[in-house]
């Protein structure tokens, strides 16, 4: 039988796979050295973008502090999935805060580290969106203000999940949860409220500013590496639908991520000291239907008939996104 020589056109790409790429150029979630920070057996439900992120995120952290990271973790989903007592799913040095202060208990952390001499020693702090964005809102400004020398990453979701579906300063507009019903004339989450963090971070001039998504596991991971390559205060904000409260399969958190940013509805970029230093571009530009239409909590949009006018309102914040940041090459 004749032998015939097997190709490989893409070499040097990440496309091929890591055994074809240079050892620098691997995903730390591919390596054999990766710490599995949050490790197995966990009980996050299925699909779990937060999960994800949390993984992804901690490891990269790992990789770049050496093994030597102490994080501290507010109340919500990852606490509780993560550390159902007596058991716990973390392989690293890991604090237990409240809902609101895991800024501040990571502050503490680090200035007890300066105190002792141990600068090899870094910190993150991490929470959910309603740790982050309501409960914990002041702490975190303290600790941006004081530039203190924490990472703080968030991941995002849109709500309170853990506790029911409750709206956060985080949940879109028109998003249906239990304490914003598709009901009435205006139905959904109230247009022309709740915080965008990243740009709050970024009026505090702190060093790093960064925003990612679970779909894009190498630009995760390269954002977390150069926050890490900062002292001072950094702050990372990490879309990670839930399919339990977005109304979508378990199997679909990765398309979902991925159309957030593909329609300009998350836009993902760096900043440094209170200035975009590079944004992540939008491939293929598409309507945020195709992003509202698979969720539930979007459904009472889509009805007969549907809320064109309410659709029109989030396309048109989305084209703001996407023109604000430069997301597109026209």
């Amino acid at each position: 039988m004749t032998q015939q020589t097997v190709k490989f056109y893409q070499t040097g790409t990440f496309t091929v796979g890591n055994r074809l790429l240079e050892p620098a150029q691997r995903s730390v979630q591919a390596g054999q050295t990766r710490t599995n920070s949050l490790n197995s057996g966990h009980r996050a439900c299925q699909g779990c973008g937060e999960a994800l992120g949390a993984r992804y995120a901690i490891d990269a952290a790992m990789e770049a502090a050496r093994g030597q990271l102490i994080a501290a973790n507010a109340t919500g989903c990852l606490e509780v999935f993560s550390t159902p007592y007596p058991e716990t799913s973390w392989q690293i040095p890991w604090i237990h805060s409240l809902f609101g202060n895991a800024a501040a208990v990571a502050t503490g952390i680090a200035a007890a580290l300066r105190v002792k001499g141990k600068k090899e020693v870094r910190v993150v702090a991490q929470g959910g969106d309603g740790g982050t964005t309501d409960i914990g809102f002041g702490c975190l400004s303290g600790m941006f203000e004081r530039n203190d020398d924490v990472l703080y990453i968030c991941y995002d979701n849109g709500g309170y999940m853990n506790t029911g579906v409750q709206r956060s300063s985080a949940t879109p507009a028109a998003a249906r949860t239990a304490t914003t019903p598709a009901l009435g004339p205006e139905p959904g989450n109230v247009f022309g409220q709740g915080k965008n963090l990243p740009e709050i971070a970024m009026a505090h001039r702190i060093p790093f500013v960064a925003t990612a998504t679970v779909a894009d596991l190498r630009d995760l991971e390269h954002k977390v590496r150069r926050a890490m390559g900062f002292h001072g205060a950094r702050y990372i904000h990490i879309l990670v639908p839930c399919p339990l409260g977005w109304g979508i399969p378990s199997q679909d958190t990765i398309r979902m991520a991925r159309l957030a940013k593909e329609t300009g509805v998350f836009p993902v970029f760096e900043a440094e000291n209170g200035e975009v230093s590079d944004v992540s571009k939008i491939r293929h530009l598409l309507q945020v239907e195709d992003y509202l239409k698979p969720q539930k909590r979007f459904a009472h949009l889509f009805g007969n008939p549907p809320r064109r006018d309410t659709i029109a309102r989030i396309q048109a914040e989305a084209d703001r996104n996407v023109r604000r940041y430069g997301l597109v090459d026209f």
